[in-house]
């Protein structure tokens, strides 16, 4: 774990130091390496397993040798005094006697050993079998990192594609708008034609202005996915037509379901341990526990402070053994092994659950991935007979053959059909994204 805090430390300083020199540069594969280190919730993670391995150590220490040392001194301002007969015979039937002196002094070590105890083994077991789950939680944190990362990195990438659409058309509108303009100064024109082209531009430039918002809106998620500050510069090398048509990714929606590598399963299944060990415990919390113990103490008194002067030190010295068998309960055993059997039957009913949903959340997944690749390819081609449509109307506008409200309407046309297509990219990628946590490849 020191390696590890180590590590991150060292990773943290070099984001910080980048960020300072200028924009990170990050692949997909980057991305998702850097969030399974350094996002917050894997941060967390991490100080919770390390929790836990300390948990075990310390319960494991409670099986060892228990040594303690204890001393004390007191000093009586006025010692005791206790009335006792007289058995001198002279005098008062009863006279003050004062028993013991002004000073005294103690010193004592005592030893305890745990010979048996069932509850200890198994409580020994359990902690490791917390320890365990731990780490799968960790891993599970880093999962669920790396799907964060990837949705993000993906809108991110999907808000410039929409920025760089709308801005090719930005030119062809001022083209056409200069047209205008001087078409209406000759007279060829009205000044509503020369309005209607105005307001398609200014929507146009609106429509790119909020493509780019939500790529900074992207990048700000991803930031905080990975645990860097926020206002890093983020430069993504990866290009989204290529992750895209990346062949691993196509071939996601026929992979095979692997139970046991499932991590939410091998968290279900830590569960289903833990409550088995519940029930042990239980039992045998109705076997006999045995303690030894050893002490050794030194005692001195004397009437003025002088300890190892005239006044000795007196040992005393002892061991022996402490035996609890239960007897008794009055059914309140009985009733805990019930309660606990029955909290490792809800754990197993609850692994079944989880195996079955997972089980209906891939094949969700997985038309949701099929549903959105049919879309983006409807989209792409909506998208590219609205530009072909667009371009011609331009030219016969500029010719004098189409109005400026036909123009208008194909230009809106064109950016209705921009963002569709810059909605299917992103519901595909995240669809696949989703769909590689249903399978747990990340």
């Amino acid at each position: 774990m020191k390696m590890r805090t180590v590590w991150s430390a060292v990773l943290a300083m070099a984001t910080a130091a980048a960020s300072a020199q200028g924009p990170v540069s990050l692949s997909l594969k980057q991305a998702l390496d850097m969030a399974a280190k350094q996002a917050y919730t894997v941060q967390n993670s991490e100080l919770e397993a390390e929790k836990s391995r300390h948990q075990v150590k310390e319960i494991t220490a409670m099986g060892l040798p228990q040594i303690n040392g204890e001393g004390s001194m007191t000093n009586y301002i006025d010692v005791p005094t206790q009335i006792i007969p007289n058995f001198i015979g002279e005098g008062p039937a009863y006279i003050p006697v004062q028993f013991g002196v002004p000073h005294s002094m103690t010193g004592s070590l005592s030893l305890n050993q745990l010979l048996f105890d069932g509850s200890y083994i198994v409580g020994l077991q359990a902690s490791r079998a917390v320890a365990k789950r731990s780490e799968d939680e960790l891993e599970k944190a880093r999962t669920d990192a790396r799907n964060q990362a990837a949705k993000a990195y993906y809108g991110a990438l999907a808000a410039d594609e929409g920025a760089r659409l709308v801005s090719q058309g930005v030119p062809l509108l001022e083209k056409s708008l200069a047209e205008a303009q001087a078409m209406l100064s000759a007279g060829f024109m009205e000044r509503t034609d020369v309005d209607r082209v105005t307001v398609q531009l200014e929507q146009a430039r609106v429509q790119e202005r909020e493509f780019r918002r939500q790529a900074d809106i992207a990048r700000m998620m991803l930031a905080l996915t990975l645990g860097l500050p926020q206002g890093t510069p983020m430069v993504l090398t990866d290009e989204l037509a290529a992750l895209l048509r990346d062949p691993a990714e196509i071939a996601l929606v026929e992979e095979p379901f692997v139970r046991d590598n499932h991590i939410d399963l091998v968290i279900a299944d830590d569960l289903v341990r833990l409550q088995s060990l519940s029930l042990r415990n239980e039992k045998v919390k109705q076997l006999p526990s045995l303690n030894g113990f050893f002490n050794h103490q030194q005692v001195w008194n004397g009437p003025t402070f002088d300890p190892g002067g005239e006044y000795q030190f007196y040992p005393t010295t002892l061991w022996g053994l402490t035996l609890r068998v239960p007897i008794i309960s009055s059914g309140m055993r009985y009733h805990r092994v019930a309660q606990a059997r029955q909290a490792l039957q809800q754990a197993e009913v609850n692994r079944t659950f989880t195996e079955q949903q997972l089980l209906t959340e891939l094949e969700r997944q997985r038309g949701n991935v099929r549903t959105a690749t049919e879309n983006l390819l409807a989209e792409q081609r909506n998208l590219d007979l609205a530009t072909e449509i667009v371009d011609r109307t331009a030219l016969k506008f500029a010719n004098g053959a189409a109005s400026s409200f036909e123009l208008t309407q194909e230009q809106s046309n064109l950016l209705v059909a921009q963002q569709r297509f810059v909605q299917s990219i992103a519901r595909l990628a995240n669809a696949r994204a989703e769909l590689r946590l249903a399978l747990d490849l990340y």
